[in-house]
């Protein structure tokens, strides 16, 4: 005997509503980044202070790499390091076979760096710091060099500003060199004052390390050329040296003889 089906339920006239998810947030987009110099083979980004290099030295996912590489659209090879305090000109190889130049010219020194720093005190007119210090973190001490001459001592506080010229590549080089011999830099937590920098954050808003890469010049790993460039001064670090009656550049001095390898 068939079994009788019962009759379908009536379809309404619209299905009930669903609470929905949310839309999934938009991407945000790149974090930009100045760039100084662009060609082929290499990038010159102006890094500004509080950002990393890359992630190898912490574990941010905004570094100045991500930064160059969302800007070009391309991989590209950190060849030196800043730290994260410090602002300024950094050099980044496109190709393996650039980077293996540019790392190859750092260590023989044929890369003239320069940077403005403002230390505490009125520093000499200049001066040679031989003065060996760890190459990395915990690692042995080795021999390092900076150079360094006066561009101005401040008419409103007891500072200066110094140009620098590192001829060694050494952690932390400059803050370590300048505070062995008692020109530590301002904004400085590690190697310098605590009561220094807490009287240039209240007085100057100055919330960061007083140390930016000014300049940096090499030849160019492909062509040969001279590839010189200079960073402008920020004003999170230029607005203190304003109002310290500080000027924000250098002249260059003129070039010194490479200093002979350790």
């Amino acid at each position: 005997m068939p079994v009788p089906v019962p009759a379908p339920a009536p379809v309404p006239d619209s299905e009930p509503t669903r609470p929905s998810s949310p839309p999934a947030p938009a991407p945000s987009a790149p974090k930009p980044i100045t760039l100084l110099y662009v060609d082929d083979a290499l990038v010159i980004a102006d890094k500004p202070s509080g950002l990393l290099v890359h992630r190898g030295w912490d574990d941010d996912d905004d570094v100045a790499m991500f930064r160059v590489r969302d800007a070009i659209g391309a991989y590209v090879y950190p060849i030196h390091r800043l730290d994260r305090g410090t602002s300024g000109a950094l050099l980044f190889a496109r190709t393996r076979e650039s980077a293996a130049a540019l790392h190859a010219a750092f260590e023989a020194r044929r890369v003239e760096k320069q940077y403005l720093a403002l230390v505490r005190g009125h520093a000499p007119e200049g001066g040679v710091i031989d003065h060996a210090i760890p190459k990395s973190e915990d690692g042995p001490r080795v021999p390092a060099l900076t150079r360094f001459h006066l561009v101005a001592r401040s008419p409103v506080d007891r500072c200066s500003l110094v140009l620098a010229r590192p001829e060694t590549g050494r952690l932390h080089q400059i803050r370590r060199h300048l505070r062995h011999v008692d020109h530590p830099l301002v904004g400085d937590v590690t190697y310098g004052s605590g009561a220094i920098n807490r009287h240039y954050r209240a007085t100057y808003a100055l919330h960061r390390l007083a140390l930016h890469a000014y300049r940096l010049a090499f030849d160019h790993p492909v062509t040969g050329a001279r590839v010189a460039v200079e960073a402008t001064v920020p004003d999170d670090l230029g607005r203190a040296l304003d109002q310290l009656g500080l000027p924000r550049t250098a002249a260059a001095p003129a070039p010194l003889e490479p200093v002979s390898a350790a």
